[in-house]
């Protein structure tokens, strides 16, 4: 069965897993990496919601400027650890450093998706929210986290998998808004748009 929004659908993001995400819905769509410099986006005394919203469509909006008939759907996952936003270390210190942080206590994974047609004004963008409960972590399987570099960009410096995950306990709300794109979320907004 095949899942086709009213036009063409670009999804503006480079990532494997929501690739994978997308392919195994059913949906079709080519894939354009959005250029935007994340860095540029300031975290300080920002919602973590609001700033994942602004990254996804800043995203979404860049890639929409080059195919502007086409529905263009970006992603922005953040960790939310008592209201400080946790995105992709920069390197293995980092990525060691934030993995302590996010698997003393539990934490929030937040991915905001924007779906943008320019030729119509088609603007919308929300967010879903999963709180994770992780396993303490050893020194040991810290360090071996961090030289398997399964870390390197992601949130958060950890993917969870569809089947689960050796340091997650449990999460309350949607595995594949952990994994980088809420499908739940993403169909509802897509139906908006068709209806």
């Amino acid at each position: 069965m095949r899942k086709q929004s009213p036009s063409s659908f670009v999804l503006a993001s480079g990532s494997p897993r929501r690739k994978e995400l997308l392919a195994e819905a059913g949906y079709e769509f080519t894939v354009f990496v959005p250029e935007i410099d994340e860095s540029a986006f300031l975290a300080e005394g920002v919602n973590p919601c609001e700033y994942a919203a602004r990254l996804a469509l800043a995203k979404a909006k860049n890639v929409a400027a080059k195919f502007p008939d086409c529905l263009v759907i970006g992603a922005d996952t953040v960790v939310d650890f008592d209201g400080e936003i946790i995105g992709k270390p920069k390197d293995a210190k980092e990525a060691e450093q934030i993995t302590k942080k996010l698997f003393s206590k539990p934490h929030r994974v937040i991915t905001a998706v924007a779906i943008v047609r320019e030729s119509d004004g088609t603007e919308l963008v929300e967010s879903d929210s999963t709180t994770v409960y992780p396993k303490k972590m050893s020194d040991e399987q810290i360090a071996k986290h961090i030289k398997s570099k399964s870390w390197q960009d992601k949130a958060g410096a950890y993917a969870i998998q569809e089947d689960g995950d050796e340091f997650v306990e449990r999460i309350e709300g949607s595995l594949t808004n952990v994994m980088g794109l809420p499908m739940e979320l993403l169909g509802r907004l897509l139906g908006r748009i068709i209806d």
